[in-house]
């Protein structure tokens, strides 16, 4: 099966299920920028507080706070800010945290299957699909 045919079966499986939400989230700092050492300890740095505080807007404002408890399955679509290259694994930490911090699940560790991918067009933001199994 083409990695199509995956994302069509899938958008079916989402697109089927009353309880499933898609939020549009602002870009993401990248994993190099959301920790930082402070006193010989990682902390989320001031850039990785302020993305959690946009997210939680976002979702406040999508009303997306849906607080899954269940297994989930989250597709993201990322649309880059410009044509620089970058790494999609480096999107994620921020984004699975500040959906945690905002309600929209319990815990990133409900999520049993996580895809991401870039979108064909630039944009600056991501869509991310979540769906209770």
């Amino acid at each position: 099966m083409t990695l199509e045919e995956l994302t069509k079966k899938l958008g079916d499986l989402i697109g089927k299920n009353e309880n499933a939400i898609t939020l549009t989230l602002p870009w993401p700092p990248s994993v190099n920028k959301y920790w930082r050492t402070f006193q010989g300890r990682m902390i989320i740095s001031a850039e990785g507080r302020s993305y959690r505080k946009a997210v939680a807007e976002q979702v406040l404002i999508q009303r997306g706070a849906k607080h899954y408890t269940g297994k989930l399955c989250v597709v993201i679509e990322a649309f880059r800010p410009d044509n620089r290259r970058r790494d999609l694994d480096n999107l994620l930490k921020a984004v699975l945290d500040g959906c945690t911090h905002a309600g929209v699940w319990e815990d990133d560790s409900n999520i049993v299957d996580l895809r991401i991918y870039w979108a064909d067009t630039i944009g600056g933001m991501l869509k991310v699909k979540v769906s209770e199994l």
